[in-house]
């Protein structure tokens, strides 16, 4: 283990946030970079538990007590080397993973809980400054190609798996750049795209390729076309079809999904110019408390908005661990992101009646579920960021009611396989098109998994890749 009494005699440390003034100002990452004597100490905390929950709370598996340990050493490399054995993508989950790793650290019981997410942050990025190879690559090609369609952490964990394993790899994605969600979903303060870009670039020169601008089903390449030139293929297109508020002025101009309005957010920032859905002194309303509505808060106040008010509908989270979510479970707690900080209102227990407005959205009626108050606030622009009801398969050609659950995800088999899909080559599917809107963790080892099941249905035996979760649908 790390420090034997490290745990005692070292508390939480993590990076300090730059200056609200000051981020406030640009579209960089928030935190300031923390010394290797700083990070080695967190290290020490680690108290290598006998049953290790926190691996069990991480669908990777990370082995976490080993890179604590690592670390504390100062032994950066090796480090690299436990935690890319688990994790294709440290440098995505280091920033954007809510962290249920932490939740389950059994120090959390009695005291705060190690800072393994920026533990693993700190890894990755050293990685990369030693020039450790970050992306596993073949020993022996198989001469087999798979075509994987989306790029979002699912598709790139499952194109890297692959690639690693000996096979051609061939990702296609609709829009005009690599990265699904991590590319136009998540703002530029929490994930600056050089990091996105500085991955794609050790995957292309392992030999996966890229396919931007490429519609596969509806309107372009047609699933049976990739179906005869590929030897299997992955489906990772996410859940990408909004949940939208069916009330009285719905329909007004200045309400948009919250992806919509993030999308346009980075387009600008790559572009340097201004958002064609812009917060510059509007009075803001976001509807969902999540980390999309979050990721909304701080984009608006980093485009000059008069005033944000971010709506939830469920009631305020408690600040303690209720008896009713007990360790090692992921608690839903009161949580104060680095966009909280920054400014805004927080409404809970809050519902919306309907939006005010001639021709463009200027009011949002909302009652108090608890007490029944009605109040009329002003809202010039209103993002919904209430989550997602499933993936669009409209254009892939097959029958949708074969493919689809009862909660309108995709249907696989215990090896990932959809069954309503015919033809000589195999298709199969993971991600959040398959287990709903969830957590990047979750897409990156549902990646891994359905990689594993490719390569064993390639290969014609067990796959030596790992798998490290089962089906959302077989789980339950």
């Amino acid at each position: 283990m790390g420090k034997v009494t490290g745990f005692l005699e070292f508390d939480r440390r993590g990076p300090n946030l730059r200056p609200v003034a000051v981020r406030l100002r640009d579209w960089r990452e928030v935190f300031e970079p923390q010394s290797d004597e700083a990070v080695q100490v967190q290290g020490a905390r680690c108290m290598d538990c006998g049953i290790p929950f926190c691996m069990q709370g991480c669908p990777l598996g990370n082995r976490i007590p080993t890179f604590n340990d690592l670390v504390y050493r100062g032994q950066w490399d090796e480090a690299a080397e436990q935690l890319l054995d688990t994790n294709n993508f440290p440098e995505f989950t280091g920033r954007l993973c809510p962290a249920p790793c932490e939740s389950a650290c059994v120090l959390g019981i009695g005291a705060d809980p190690v800072t393994i997410e920026r533990l693993e942050y700190e890894v990755i990025e050293h990685a990369f400054a030693r020039d450790v190879a970050v992306q596993r690559t073949a020993r022996v090609e198989t001469g087999q190609r798979v075509a994987v369609v989306g790029s979002g952490p699912a598709g790139l964990a499952a194109a890297a798996q692959l690639r690693s394993a000996g096979h051609g790899v061939d990702v296609y994605e609709r829009a005009d750049a690599i990265g699904g969600l991590l590319r136009y979903g998540i703002p530029e303060f929490k994930l600056e795209k050089s990091i996105l870009d500085r991955r794609l670039a050790a995957m292309r020169n392992a030999g996966i390729t890229f396919h931007p601008s490429t519609t596969i089903g509806e309107n372009g390449t047609s699933l049976s076309e990739l179906q005869d030139e590929f030897d299997a293929i992955v489906l990772a297109i996410g859940s990408t079809r909004p949940r939208l508020i069916p009330v009285r002025g719905a329909d007004l101009a200045g309400l948009y999904p919250a992806m919509t309005y993030l999308e346009a957010a980075n387009r600008a920032v790559a572009h340097d110019r201004r958002s064609l859905i812009d917060a510059m002194g509007a009075h803001v309303v976001i509807l969902g408390g999540g980390d999309t509505g979050a990721d909304c808060l701080g984009t608006a106040h980093r485009q000059g908005a008069a005033s944000v008010t971010q709506i939830e509908i469920m009631d305020e989270p408690p600040r303690e661990r209720p008896n009713d979510q007990p360790w090692p479970t992921m608690a839903r707690l009161y949580k104060v992101t680095s966009a909280h900080e920054e400014g805004g209102e927080r409404w809970f227990a809050a519902e919306t009646l309907e939006f005010h407005g001639e021709g463009a959205v200027r009011e949002i009626v909302v009652r108090d579920t608890k007490s029944g108050e009605v109040t009329v606030t002003r809202a010039d622009l209103v993002l919904i960021a209430a989550g997602f009801v499933g993936p669009e398969l409209e254009g892939l050609g097959h029958n949708i009611a074969e493919l689809v659950t009862a909660r309108a995800t995709i249907a696989v088999d215990a090896q990932w396989r959809l069954d309503g899909v015919t033809g000589a080559t195999p298709v199969f599917a993971c991600g959040d098109a398959v287990r709903g809107q969830s957590l990047i963790v979750w897409a990156i080892a549902e990646g891994r998994s359905a990689a594993a099941a490719v390569d064993g249905f390639l290969t014609g035996g067990p796959s030596s890749l790992p798998t490290p979760v089962t089906p959302y649908s077989l789980s339950w």
